[in-house]
């Protein structure tokens, strides 16, 4: 029994590490300043708040309700 979970400890802690590794890599793009969807602008809160938006809220509330 104890090896299970010492396996399954083991399995958890390499996906832990490749998901922190993943994350480390990840290139961060701007913000944009205006909606990719409708070209609203997006406000600078926004943009500061959410790194790498494209879109304002109102078509990304769309996007996410159509999955």
């Amino acid at each position: 029994m104890a090896d299970q979970i010492d396996m399954a400890n083991e399995q958890a802690e390499y996906h832990l590490q490749v998901a922190l590794q993943r994350r480390a890599h990840q290139v961060f793009k701007p913000s944009a300043e205006f909606c990719v969807d409708c070209d609203d602008a997006i406000p600078l809160q926004r943009q500061q708040a959410v790194v790498g938006c494209q879109t304002c809220i109102s078509c990304q509330d769309l996007r996410e309700r159509r999955g």
